[in-house]
């Protein structure tokens, strides 16, 4: 029987307490953004590959299960699991690591990856977006990018249940 090698990407999948390390190894400048990413759409990738040419290196720092349920989208979300949700995400060209935060905001993985840009989507102001204050001390940038293709989990959960 033929064995097969793990996908590649897998190895993009980074557990909290090693990402200081991991991210040490990335080139710069490092652009940061985190989410659920529940059911990934086209809005998804368009923004993650918009964020990526920012800079040499994206981090994507994703909302855990609990911290999914705690935002309030529904007791049913996420659709995908967490390790699911990171390997689909890791999986994308564009993205250098993936990683996750168990708070309900991501200024923990903000703080040990040190990003030079911090980026979200076009629904965030820039004085909005959480460690953009932090981000902006140490001589960063903090960029909200505006949706060229308006998409959205909940609405596509909503269509597939027809409700």
């Amino acid at each position: 029987m033929l064995s097969y090698p793990d996908p590649a990407f897998e190895a993009k999948i980074c557990p909290p307490d090693e990402l200081a390390a991991r991210v040490a190894g990335l080139p710069r400048p490092l652009v940061f953004t985190n989410g659920c990413f529940d059911i990934l759409h086209r809005g998804h990738v368009t923004y993650l590959a918009q964020a990526r040419a920012l800079g040499a290196a994206l981090v994507v720092a994703l909302n855990t299960d609990e911290s999914v349920r705690r935002l309030g989208k529904g007791a049913d979300r996420p659709i995908n699991t967490l390790l699911d949700r990171a390997a689909v995400i890791a999986a994308l060209g564009c993205v250098d690591l993936v990683s996750w935060f168990y708070d309900d905001t991501p200024i923990q993985p903000i703080n040990e990856c040190r990003p030079d840009i911090l980026v979200k989507g076009g629904d965030w102001a820039p004085s909005d977006i959480v460690g953009a204050a932090e981000v902006r001390g140490w001589g960063g940038s903090v960029h909200s990018i505006p949706f060229l293709h308006v998409r959205s989990t909940t609405a596509l959960v909503r269509q597939i249940r027809g409700t």
